[in-house]
Order: structure tokens, then sequence, then C-alpha cells
């Protein structure tokens, strides 16, 4: 009997599109380059789409993706347009002067250190259950915070469905969280780090930033030294491994943290050449500050490595609000900040907390869930001292779609959890029926109880000069002033370059979170310890209310329609701005201007038509002149809008 090679007449399998590429690639989720995960996860991301197949969460991240797929169409054709005609080598040229600007200012005088703890929940666990050494296992319930190295060679991770996971490793361990026994360690090891770096700027319960050039000469340390010796301080006191990267600035050092995990660490030579070399061949994906959809939109214009930026700096600087030229041509050079200091307490933004659970339907049960939100959101306002003026309401569906809703008043909310509750059950009865998975609540437009009374003389003091440092952020223009407007203190604003613009597009929140952990845990609330803004991080500006509740969902393009049945949130129905509540629970009609201090008898609405006025260009020159004059200061002040910067540290 002769066999028959069939190997050459076979059709060759199908390749996969652009399109469903990406999408398996979306499947895979934000973690996937985790330390610890196969290099090629092809294999991983067939499996993972086949046990996602046919879910809610398949259609969602599928429609996500189309829209995505989309939006590059859109700006690809914008690229083409924009390009044609145009001398590219003039703007080639021009992008070199600004980037013999951009390297005057580095700085390779401090020694700036990330360190992060190498799977932090899972050896938690493993360091009170030895039983599970060399077993893989994951923490969580319903999703997975965190995977053992073991686990990851599998392709589990941080975010994935627990139900995914067994599919890729069919052994795997699930272990409970213990929110108590990590924040007690996270405790130990944060006042470790601070025995060499006491104003070290805390990233995560896990994680942090240290500058080290103090310490290193008055112990006659080489940073390579005093880093081995603060990761043995750490595991000998908690019997837990930590791995660091050594860079002169935070950029570079977080990048490199992760350079030789677990339990290692990485120096990056402290010189141009070794730098921009360091820098020319890494993914862009591993950048802090570029999440998975920009990754994609880069892509799509032929940046897939940081090198790639300098090939296309034309294409770059004609498209900039899209990409953002500044922030990319820095990561280019590999210029970042290296000032290190612990959060300050006017950084924050808001104020929140939430649930995740078995999708609910049943309006009392939802309603019990939102009462603990408020509890949990009541203590957090108390202990920390704050209150707002802005409520905003965020719902999950079970097709995982994620909306918000918000009200803003002209009093200060109070932190009473009766009145938190009501405020979001307001929000949340015109919107059902649903089928939710997710609850919460937050408060912007902030006040910090605990601070000194602001200085008077209300928006005129923003164009008053302020004192500059090479280590401060440059001022720059707001493009829509009507951003800051707030019924209390302008929070002025600053384009942060950090970060690309929408680096928190589609990530439904997770884009804040450290390294290693993810939001989405049955039952839990994890603002505490874990929800928080990177260093690197842009943090989300609140918008003025409009005359209407915002209507969003993750993705920023408004209100969706295509979930069905119960969860379906009914656009048909008109957007009523609810009706603004006093103290006493009464209709307010008269509202204050925070511009010029009128008082106003009209709606929310007039009052913003008003503020825009106020705004205007006319107002802004007046305010200027009188602040300008000689009776004032004596001296010229820019028309910017410009935030409190962080000075260098003294040495």
């Amino acid at each position: 009997m002769t066999m028959t090679d069939n190997t050459s007449t076979d059709p060759e399998p199908p390749k996969p599109s652009p399109d469903s590429a990406s999408l398996l690639k979306r499947l895979a989720g934000p973690s996937s380059t985790k330390a610890g995960l196969a290099k090629d996860q092809t294999e991983i991301n067939r499996i993972i789409a086949e046990a996602s197949k046919g879910s809610k969460f398949y259609e969602n991240e599928k429609r996500k993706d189309k829209e995505l797929s989309d939006r590059i169409a859109r700006i690809l054709k914008q690229r083409d347009e924009v390009v044609q005609g145009v001398d590219v080598r003039a703007i080639e040229k021009s992008i070199d002067h600004l980037i013999e600007e951009l390297e005057s200012q580095r700085d390779l005088s401090q020694v700036v250190i990330h360190v992060d703890m190498d799977a932090f929940y899972a050896n938690v666990e493993l360091l009170d259950n030895p039983t599970l050494a060399g077993k893989p296992f994951g923490v969580g319930l319903g999703v997975l915070c965190t995977a053992s190295y073991e686990a990851r060679k599998y392709g589990v991770r941080s975010g994935m469905a627990a139900f995914v996971a067994k599919k890729l490793c069919p052994e795997l361990m699930i272990m409970k969280l213990n929110f108590a026994r990590y924040t007690e360690l996270s405790n130990v090891i944060m006042n470790i780090f601070r025995r060499y770096d006491p104003t070290m700027h805390t990233a995560g319960c896990d994680e942090g930033y240290l500058n080290i050039t103090e310490y290193c000469a008055t112990h006659q340390l080489s940073p390579d030294e005093c880093v081995q010796e603060i990761r043995a301080t750490v595991h000998k006191e908690t019997q837990l491994t930590v791995s660091a990267g050594i860079a002169p600035n935070k950029m570079l050092a977080k990048i490199c943290s992760d350079k030789n995990k677990p339990n290692g660490q990485y120096h990056l030579p402290f010189d141009r050449d070794s730098i921009k070399e360091f820098m020319r061949d890494l993914s862009i994906r591993k950048v802090p500050g570029v999440g998975r959809v920009n990754e994609r939109l880069l892509d799509a214009i032929g940046i897939k490595t940081c090198g790639d930026i300098y090939t296309h700096r034309a294409t770059l600087s004609l498209m900039d609000k899209q990409f953002g030229l500044r922030f990319l041509l820095k990561t280019y050079l590999g210029i970042a900040s290296n000032v290190v200091q612990p959060g300050q307490r006017e950084e924050r933004k808001s104020i929140g907390a939430e649930r995740t659970f078995h999708a609910l339907s049943d309006k009392s049960q939802i309603f019990r869930k939102l009462e603990e939100v408020a509890a949990e959101l009541e203590g957090d306002m108390v202990s920390g001292g704050w209150t707002g003026k802005t409520v905003t309401l965020k719902y999950k569906l079970d097709t995982y779609q994620v909306f918000t809703r918000a009200k803003s008043f002209d009093r200060w909310v109070s932190s009473k959890k009766e009145d938190l509750f009501a405020i979001g059950k307001e929000l949340l009865i015109p919107e059902l029926p649903l089928t939710i998975r997710l609850i919460g609540l937050r408060v912007t437009k902030l006040r910090d109880l605990r601070a000194k009374s602001p200085p008077s003389g209300g928006i005129k003091r923003f164009f008053e000069s302020a004192n500059t440092s090479p280590r401060k952020k440059p001022k720059l223009e707001v493009e829509h002033p009507e951003d800051v407007a707030d019924y209390s203190d302008v929070q002025l604003l600053e384009r942060d370059e950090d970060s690309m613009p929408g680096f928190y597009e589609e990530e439904d929140g997770h884009g804040v979170l450290d390294a290693g952990e993810d939001e989405d845990v049955e039952g839990q609330n994890h603002d505490r310890i874990r929800h928080k803004p990177s260093s690197h991080q842009a943090q989300p500006r609140p918008r003025p209310p409009t005359s209407g509740p915002p209507r969003t969902t993750s993705s920023g393009e408004g209100s969706s329609s295509s979930s069905s049945g119960a969860s379906k949130p009914r656009s048909s129905k008109p957007v009523v701005e609810p009706q603004k509540v006093d103290s006493s629970g009464g209709e307010t009609k008269g509202h204050t201007c925070p511009i010029c201090g009128k008082t106003l008898d009209t709606d929310n609405q007039g009052l913003n038509a008003h503020i825009d006025f106020c705004l205007s260009k006319g107002a802004i020159m007046e305010a200027t002149a009188e602040v300008s004059s000689p009776q004032k200061k004596g001296k010229e002040v820019p028309l910017v809008w410009s935030s409190a910067t962080r000075g260098k540290r003294k040495r």
C-alpha cells in the first residue's frame, strides 16, 4: 500500500484578515505584555478567542474592534489628505530643530529607580500557603487579579475571566482575594523603600519610584549596589521578591524594571547614545502612556518601535492632535521627568467607589449594590476630607458596555451615604430596566476640606506670573477654556506630555490601574489600595455641566444601542436634565458665575452660556490688562493657562 503525501495538494489555511487579527489581539486583553508570558502568543490568543466566542464579552470586544478599525480608516484618509502637496522635507527640518530643543533638556544627573514587586498578590498567597509552590494558580474570583509565573507560561494573566484561564490551563487553581493581607505587606514594603528615599512616589500597592542620588552619595554606594541592598532588604523582611530598573528618569526606569523580571534589576547606561539605542528597537507598547488602542493607531501609520517615530515625524507633526508630537519625540529620545515626590493632595481630581458582581436585573438588588457603593464612598470622603460638586454614576451592562450619567450642583455635595445614594438613584432610575454587572459613584470638582482658604481675586489671580523652573512643565494653552469653568475655584489645566491623547479611551478604567492588577474583580472595590493614576498618565479632565447629564460610553462616542433586551439603555427617551436641588430639597434658580461673581436667575444651560461669554477673548484681555497694569505688577503677563507644577527637589 502506497502512502500518499497530501501536503503539497492540501489548500493552505486561510490567513486571518487584519480585522480578525486585531480582534484576536484585543481579546487577549491589556495585560498581554506582562512578564513571564510566552513570546509567541498566537495559539494562546486562538484559545482565548474560541473560549470567548458567543459570549456578550466577545460581542462587545468585536464591536469595539470594529469601531477602532473604522477610526483608523478615517485617520489614514486624513493622513493622505494632509500630506498631499506638502513639503515633507521642510517639515522634517522643522521637527529636527524641535528635537534639538528637546535634547537640550536632557538631564542625566539624577538616579531614578522603579521598584515593582513580582506578581505581588500571587506571591503573598504563596508566602502564606507554601503548598502552592511550583503550581499554576490565579488570584481573583470571576476575573483574575494576577497569576503566578507558572500560570503565565500557559497564557493566564490579570484581567482574564476565570473560565477562559481554565481553558488555557485546566489544572489552574483559583485563590480568593485577601486585601487585608496585601495591604499589610504593602505598608511594610513601602516603609522599606522610604528608608532610601523619604519622598518616594508610590505608584500602587506594589510599586513606586525612588530617587537614590542622595542616598548613594551619602553612603558611598553605586546605584547597582544600592538597588541590590533594597531588594535584599525587602526579601529579608518579607520573603517577597522585587524587580527594579535604574535609569535617569521615571519613564526609562519603569521600562527597565520589566527587563529582568522576576527578581532582577537592569541598569540603563547614563549616556545619550546608549539611551537612544535602547529606545530605537523598543516596542511602542512598552512605553508608559501608550495603551493598546494607541498602539493600533500608531501601527496603522507605520510606527511599531520607538525608532519609527523619527521616520514618521512629519506625519506626526501634521496630525499632532491625534498622536501628541512632543510626547512621542521625547519618547524617541528617552527624555522624561526625573522629579520624584509624593502625590500632592491638590492634584486629586476625583474620589469614587465601585462594585463588580454577577449580572443583576432586579431593581431592588441593584439599589442594594448602589447603597453599598454609597456607604463605601461616604467612608472615603469623610476619612479623606473631601467634598465636591459633581456626582457621576457609572454602570457596566452585562454586554460589557460602560455608561456614565452625571449631575452637577451649586452646593458642595454631602458626604452622607443617604444623600449620595439618593443622587445615584436619581441618575439610575431613568435608565431602568437594566442588566448590569458593575455600578459605581464618583465625586469630582473636588474641594479639599483640610486645605487653607484659597486666595481671593477670582479668575484674575491666575493671570499673575509664577516662578519657573527647568524641571517644571511648560505652560500650555487650553484650546477650550470652558473646559476649566467651575462653580467654585477655576482649576487650570494643562495638556499632559507624559501620555498620548486618549490614553484612557476604550480601556474602561483599566488604564489607570497598576501594572500587576485589574479592577474588574467580583464583589470588590479597589479604590483604596489599587485604583490610581501612574506617574506617566494624564488625568481625564472633568467637563463642565451641559444642558443635560453627560451620556457617554467607554469609547466616548455617545450612548450605544447595540445591546438588546433589558440591557439596552433606552436611547429613544429624551435627555432631560435633573433639576438642581439645594440642601433643603427645593429647586434652585439662582446661579453664581465663578468668573464675574454675578448671581443669575437662570438654568444650567443659561449659566454655561454666561460663563462662555465671561471666558471670551474680550473678558480675558480685560483681566490680563488689569493684572499687568503698573498698579498691579508692572510687567507683562502671558495669556496662558497653567496648573501648579512640581519643583526640583533640593539636593
